[in-house]
């Protein structure tokens, strides 16, 4: 049976149909994926007036976690930064700290604040916490070493796209459970956070190709999961679990109406203002998965790119006219 779904956004679904889609992973098409070249900061780099630097923490299990250090060059030091801590997309089985780095750039160039992007281990290789633990030990790094990186520890902003989003979800409530450290805000982009796969949106997402499809999501989740039953699935690594969603940072969740993530996501915004909690969401109309990541150009990319940054200068720079 056929499941209607929202239209694309007329823009976005002409410049779609230039792009080679997909309706499943697998082991050897994953292979085939990670061989592709990864992103090339250093153009992004070229014009900006920042600062790069490598660090390596070690991880739970003291495995090397590798974070790159974005910061403002030329800049008064003595004046502490906001940080935006990145986890990066790639439905948890592909990528690097580099990809869509472009998005949490515009806002070292919008605020002067300094970008921390992580690179947590993938699954299949890495499964269960792994993935949010070692995001959750970057963070405490960061925290810990705000003076020498310049940052302001009130203003650290937990972001990312896609699986990174879930991960930021996941990283917002260890740090609340835990105790520390202080997040000011989480923005969660088209986050990933129901490992179930069973709503609305995913169904009609499901049996054709697209940019991320319902059984490409059962194949990450697989992939991170690997022998948990239903039962043993912590909530930090699929955070729609969470029964109690109070205590958080104030909140911001984006998606496109023409998405596998759309009920999950816009169900996580409504159950932190049920539980008092303060969240903005934003339902992108025709957009699809990461749509703004994969064509910035886009009418309705810019749109959403322009929200979030207006969203972060009233939380960053409350006293500005921004």
């Amino acid at each position: 049976m056929t499941t209607a779904r929202p239209t694309l956004d007329p823009e976005l679904r002409e410049l779609l149909a230039d792009m080679p889609l997909m309706s499943q992973l697998s082991p050897e098409v994953l292979a085939q994926l990670r061989q592709l070249p990864s992103t090339p900061v250093e153009p992004l780099l070229a014009h900006r007036q920042a600062d790069r630097h490598e660090v390596t923490v070690p991880a739970k299990d003291g495995a090397p976690i590798p974070l790159s250090v974005f910061s403002p060059a030329n800049t008064d030091r003595t004046i502490a930064a906001p940080c935006v801590y990145w986890m990066h997309g790639g439905g948890m089985v592909m990528g690097d700290r580099f990809s869509q780095i472009d998005i949490p750039l515009e806002w070292l160039d919008e605020f002067g604040a300094v970008v921390v992007s992580v690179d947590y281990r993938l699954a299949p290789e890495a499964t269960g916490t792994t993935l949010v633990d070692d995001c959750y030990q970057g963070l405490l790094w960061v925290a810990e070493h705000s003076a020498e990186l310049g940052i302001d520890p009130t203003r650290i902003v937990v972001a990312g796209v896609s699986a990174g989003g879930g991960l930021a979800a996941g990283v917002t409530l260890l740090a609340r459970d835990l105790g520390t450290p202080a997040i000011a805000a989480q923005m969660l982009i088209c986050p990933m956070l129901d490992h179930r796969n069973t709503s609305t949106s995913s169904r009609q997402y499901s049996g054709g190709s697209g940019v991320w499809t319902r059984e490409m999501n059962a194949f990450g989740w697989r992939c991170v999961l690997g022998d948990l039953t239903d039962h043993e699935v912590p909530e930090y690594v699929s955070p729609s679990l969470a029964d109690d969603l109070s205590g958080l940072p104030t909140t911001y969740i984006d998606t496109g109406s023409a998405e596998v993530f759309r009920d999950e996501d816009t169900d996580y915004a409504t159950r932190i203002w049920a539980d008092g909690g303060q969240a903005e969401l934003h339902v992108w109309a025709g957009g699809f998965h990461a749509f703004d990541a994969l064509y910035p150009q886009a009418r309705i990319s810019a749109a959403a790119r322009q929200t979030r940054t207006a969203w972060l200068a009233r939380l960053l720079l409350p006293n500005s006219a921004a």
